[in-house]
């Protein structure tokens, strides 16, 4: 079974989390490809795919939107699951309940979405991105939980382990 794992990140931390979900899938047995959103013409041929996105002002990144729009009508009796990453504080999380989250699972049948919590580090912000997570009361440091990652990997693996595989 072939899967598609693509997350956009501002500054890595998203990345990251993506190439965890990837190598996880991998090491469960699967056919594992971890793509930039802006490098996928084609989602198509997988049976399975994996997005995510960084969350900044309560959305996702447009390369992010943008790939979700890009490869919506490719993804028909695919398996689908969303992720987001942010800040770690409850603002974010509810943010990531918004109609925009409603909508993607939506138009993409996905099977859930999950929210990670984020990395920030204040030297990689710029002077308006500090003054918006100050705002927000963002909390400074790596507040992902890798494990929790993993552990959400191997849940999807365990569901895909159960489907047959797509027929093209």
């Amino acid at each position: 079974m072939r899967v598609l794992v693509s997350a956009a990140s501002k500054h890595g931390a998203t990345r990251e989390i993506a190439a965890l979900i990837a190598a996880t899938l991998n090491h469960a047995g699967f056919d594992c490809d971890h793509i930039d959103p802006a490098d996928i013409a084609n989602a198509g041929h997988y049976d399975a795919v994996v997005i995510g996105s960084a969350v900044y002002l309560g959305q996702w990144l447009p390369e992010a939107r943008d790939l979700v729009d890009r490869i919506t009508t490719q993804l028909q009796d695919t398996h689908v699951w969303l992720f987001s990453s942010g800040l770690a504080d409850a603002p974010s999380k509810d943010a990531n309940a918004t109609p925009a989250t409603a909508a993607r699972m939506a138009a993409l049948q996905a099977k859930g979405h999950r929210h990670f919590p984020g990395k920030l580090d204040v030297l990689e912000l710029s002077l308006a991105e500090r003054a918006a997570i100050l705002a927000a009361r963002g909390k400074y440091g790596d507040n992902r939980d890798m494990d929790a990652v993993k552990a959400w990997a191997e849940q999807i693996a365990a569901a895909l382990a159960q489907e047959p595989a797509r027929t093209a």
